[in-house]
């Protein structure tokens, strides 16, 4: 059996966004694979509820996503860059009684956010354009001729918000639009390439999250307030085609909103407090439009609704179903839409990626079937069935396979600490093959790690399985946890960093770490910390408190909140909700909440990883810690990621991603006494690095 190393992150194949038929019989996935050092593959799989091998149905060409059912079962809409020579999603619908697909859009903004009409004659959308992309109606359709530019030059910022995820807004907005189920761009039926596509929202305003009601209803919400960029209330509109007029329905808070409608103007959204929003947890709630009563059916609930699994109703247009984090899984929770019972747990799947609910017409919670990505300590994901009749989960896929088989992988233990008089949720993870009897005597390195955040819920699986299994397979003992702050525990649990986000997660953190440390094959002596995004804060944040660590690794950090606070996207309401604090009132308490105010204290050997196009936590502030430590003398290496924002962890280019996991571990084997390896500043560049050695190949032809 061979080890997990940081290069597999190559051969591993993940779900994503699985879509139960309207029949219940099949379920539409995306399969997601790295093909070479720079690319990874997205296509659309089809497996049987009833077993077999899933088929791929969309070509290996481009990016797929958003694969949805039309309402009668006999297509699938996907987006997919197919064809293009840019990154923008296009609209497809494809006949599952044979032929090819066909594109329906040729949209500036590109596609995202599809949604059938009840009726399967048109698809709702969202794509992101310029006032004079709509003045010229490039939003319908672009002209052969039509470049667009790289960039503005000079760009001119007139927004709050003026960047996100990791590109400039440069003046888009985005916009709701409508097509035609029978459109074609592609010249198959000569059809004009603007004829099928119907603009729905126009204006100086981002509208988003289209959601039909009824088949001449589509709703959906636009960012309002003196100021949108900077503010949490949302609008929630409804389009009547028959009319041709938009209406608005009502308004919520929170940072975004999730839409379900029913056909009899029965609207679900999500609602969080806007006072200080960042530190509330989101509820769900129903508006009758009939009666414009509202109804929160989640208040009995200590926990906040989540994105693994978006808010929908069930089958009888009764019930709804929601996600929430809760204590190291993924709950799924019903609850009747009329608020006359409290939610009720229907299964907790493990760590979910996307799911849908279905089941015949007018079927309960007892009687529904869920399909779900999921992932798992011994897995790093599948698509999954479950029934609520039998109460029993069906696997659908088995992705890795082969590469399981001939891995060793290890399991890891959970464990609860007490810290302050509050219960911590961790794990521990041994090396593959530890036997406590048989390597008495032995010990092994101890790396930490610490998730991001920080409202944020980590578990045995998800986006780290590949790194922890990597850094256990390298001899390491790995710990992790949930500190307070985190989600799945309650309110109290996740305000508890209130103007604290340093010393109360630190104290959480080496509560677990002293007591995975008291183990004997734990060799306290050496251990080492890491974690990303409010990870990397608290990785810089540890070492200008402790000399614990032997050696740090601090990756997509922020490191000063003043700094952050004037560069980040929309994420600066972070420092307003969970510090209720702003730099022009509270400067210098901010500095001495931020990892630069005790810079000057760093002895720990500290890398720092970051992305260059990172918008969440800008570059800006990595910069000037870097800086610091450097004058101050610290072992430290600043790395940085062209091209790659802060998901470069979970889907940068596939070397940057093993690179950066070969990085960290042998930053740690340079300073551990159970590595013989030099610092890795005493070794060529190259050294114990695999990404780019050469490209692999794609699996070949798939077919359509």
């Amino acid at each position: 059996m061979e080890r997990v190393t940081a290069a597999d992150y190559h051969d591993i194949a993940k779900p994503a966004d699985p879509r139960l038929s309207p029949d219940g019989d099949r379920v539409a996935f995306l399969r997601r694979e790295p093909v070479d050092d720079e690319t990874t593959e997205s296509t659309v799989y089809l497996a049987d509820r009833d077993g077999g091998d899933p088929h791929r149905l969309t070509l290996a060409e481009g990016t797929d996503a958003e694969p949805r059912w039309s309402p009668s079962g006999d297509r699938i809409a996907f987006t997919a860059t197919r064809g293009a020579d840019d990154d923008r999603q296009q609209l497809w619908v494809l006949p599952l009684a044979g032929g090819e697909a066909r594109r329906l859009t040729d949209a500036v903004g590109g596609v995202s956010e599809i949604a059938w009409s009840p009726d399967g004659e048109r698809l709702a959308f969202v794509q992101s354009v310029t006032a004079d992309d709509r003045e010229a109606d490039r939003d319908l359709s672009v002209p052969e001729e039509y470049e667009p530019e790289d960039h503005p030059d000079p760009r001119v910022v007139d927004r709050t918000v003026y960047r996100t995820g990791q590109r400039y807004v440069d003046g888009r907005r985005s916009h709701v639009y409508v097509v035609d189920a029978d459109a074609a761009v592609d010249g198959a039926t000569g059809s004009d390439p603007a004829a099928g596509v119907e603009r729905v929202t126009d204006g100086d305003a981002d509208f988003v999250a289209p959601e039909w009601g009824d088949a001449e209803t589509l709703y959906f919400t636009e960012e309002v307030g003196d100021d949108p960029d900077d503010s949490v209330e949302i609008a929630i509109r409804a389009h009547d085609f028959a009319t041709g007029e938009t209406e608005a329905v009502h308004e919520t808070t929170g940072w975004g909103a999730a839409l379900a409608a029913t056909g009899d103007d029965r609207v679900a959204f999500t609602h969080a407090e806007a006072e200080r929003v960042s530190m509330q947890q989101t509820d769900l709630r129903v508006l009758d439009r009939e009666s414009g009563a509202v109804t929160d059916l989640t208040a009995a609930l200590d926990r906040g609704v989540g994105r693994a699994i978006a808010p929908q109703w069930g089958p009888d247009d009764a019930t709804l179903y929601f996600a929430t984090p809760d204590e190291g899984k993924t709950a799924l929770w019903h609850v009747p839409g009329d608020g006359s019972a409290a939610p009720e747990r229907l299964c907790r799947p493990g760590t979910v990626a996307g799911g849908t609910v279905g089941g015949d017409a007018g079927a309960g919670p007892g009687e529904v079937t869920v399909a779900f990505a999921a992932s798992e300590w011994d897995h790093p994901g599948d698509a999954f069935v479950y029934d609520a009749g039998d109460d029993e989960t069906s696997r659908l896929t088995d992705l890795n396979a082969e590469y399981l088989a001939e891995r060793e992988i290890a399991e890891p233990e959970e464990i609860r600490v007490e810290s302050d008089g509050t219960e911590i949720q961790g794990w521990v993870l041994a090396p593959p093959g530890f036997d406590p009897d048989g390597d008495a005597g032995n010990q092994f390195p101890l790396a930490v790690e610490i998730h991001g955040g920080p409202h944020a819920m980590w578990s045995t699986a998800g986006t780290m399985w590949h790194e922890f299994q990597t850094l256990a397979a390298r001899g390491y003992v790995v710990f992790w946890s949930n500190p307070r702050g985190s989600t799945g525990y309650g309110e109290e649990f996740m305000q508890a960093i209130e103007r604290d986000w340093g010393a109360v997660t630190l104290a959480d953190v080496m509560a677990g770490v002293e007591t995975v440390s008291e183990r004997p094959y734990v060799d306290e002596a050496n251990a080492f910390v890491t974690g990303g995004s409010f990870g990397g804060f608290m990785t810089a944040w540890t070492v200008g408190q402790t000399d614990y660590f032997r050696a740090a690794v601090s990756q997509r950090g922020v490191y000063d909140l003043t700094g952050f606070y004037g560069s980040t996207d929309a994420a600066y309401k972070l420092v307003e909700g969970d510090f209720d604090a702003v730099p022009a009132d509270e400067p210098a308490w901010l500095w001495e909440q931020s990892p630069t105010g005790h810079a000057d204290a760093v002895d720990t050997p500290t890398l720092l990883i970051h992305a260059e196009d990172d918008t969440r936590t800008p570059i800006c502030t990595a910069e000037l810690y870097h800086r610091l430590l450097r004058k101050n003398g610290v072992d430290t290496r600043f790395v940085r990621y062209p091209r790659e924002g802060h998901e470069l962890s979970r889907s940068g280019e596939p070397a940057h991603v093993v690179d950066r996991i070969e990085r960290i571990a042998r930053w740690f084997d340079g300073y551990s006494e159970h590595h013989d390896e030099p610092r890795a500043l005493d070794r060529p560049d190259e050294a114990g690095l695999s990404a780019g050695e050469g490209e692999r190949e794609a699996d070949g032809a798939g077919e359509e």
